[in-house]
């Protein structure tokens, strides 16, 4: 067993990716992938959402995901996940396994997109936290402690507030109040029941140069005795299994030998 042989964190066009399950479905199989799951984004309220999350009645998700299951029986295990927003309006129960994360801060009626890019973390910034651009990412981190108290079975691209801010154009990545509101997020996850991903997809997508989380959330992490997964955060066929290996050199500077692989069975692990 490899970690390609998992992929986990997987979108298809019923909600933002840009091909089809089945189509996913094949590039994984075609890729080696033997545990594959499908993790769409959870319904939210939020307008400017609508058609990039699946709707409220997940019923032809299901189906679709299920029929997959059955085409691929004996060969590639295919299981049914959800990825669940913190402003998501659905419930993540009866699915296989669920990946929290956090993608807005909401104030005023208004919500305000993590992984936007500069306008909607400035609008944040000037709007909800009176200019403190470090008020922003606590604002965030305090949403991600939230998921993680619910204990997913993935915490989700967890400093993802970081994905335009390469130089530090946006905020101080090394200021004691940023370290200590990611710290905070991390600690209240529960290692025995959640893993954290190593998320190559913004590496996939052009905005960064190495996968989420930070190296420090890394070496935190396995001090708790937390374990990791690697994941590409597919949003395209050709993007199942991206950067498995720059994942897995990350994972290996934070002192992990090991990766996990979710199974029907189960979590499995699998040397790095």
């Amino acid at each position: 067993m490899t970690p390609r042989c998992c992929a986990v964190h997987v979108h298809t066009t019923l909600c933002d990716g840009r091909d089809t399950p089945e189509a996913m479905a094949a590039a994984a199989f075609a890729a080696g992938v033997r545990h594959l799951g499908f993790s769409c984004h959870s319904h939210t309220p939020i307008p400017d959402d609508q058609g990039a999350v699946l709707p409220a009645d997940m019923t032809e998700y299901r189906s679709r995901v299920l029929a997959l299951r059955e085409a691929y029986a004996g060969r590639m295990e295919v299981l049914l996940g959800l990825e669940w927003d913190s402003q998501s309006d659905v419930s993540p129960a009866g699915f296989d396994y669920w990946i929290g994360s956090v993608h807005y801060q909401s104030g005023g009626g208004k919500f305000y997109a993590a992984d936007w890019g500069e306008a909607q973390f400035a609008a944040c910034r000037d709007e909800l936290h009176g200019g403190d651009a470090l008020a922003v990412t606590e604002g965030y981190f305090a949403q991600v402690a939230a998921v993680a108290a619910r204990r997913p079975t993935i915490l989700g691209h967890l400093d993802l507030i970081t994905k335009h801010n390469a130089g530090g154009r946006l905020f101080d990545e090394s200021a004691p109040r940023y370290r200590d509101a990611a710290l905070a997020a991390l600690h209240a996850a529960d290692p025995a029941a959640t893993l954290l991903e190593i998320n190559t997809g913004g590496v996939a997508r052009g905005y960064r140069a190495v996968p989420y989380p930070a190296l420090f959330l890394l070496r935190e992490w396995r001090a708790m005795g937390g374990r990791v997964i690697l994941t590409s955060d597919a949003h395209s066929a050709d993007a199942i299994v991206f950067g498995y290996d720059q994942a897995a050199e990350l994972a290996r500077a934070a002192g992990f030998s090991h990766s996990a692989v979710l199974t029907a069975a189960g979590t499995a692990h699998c040397s790095l």
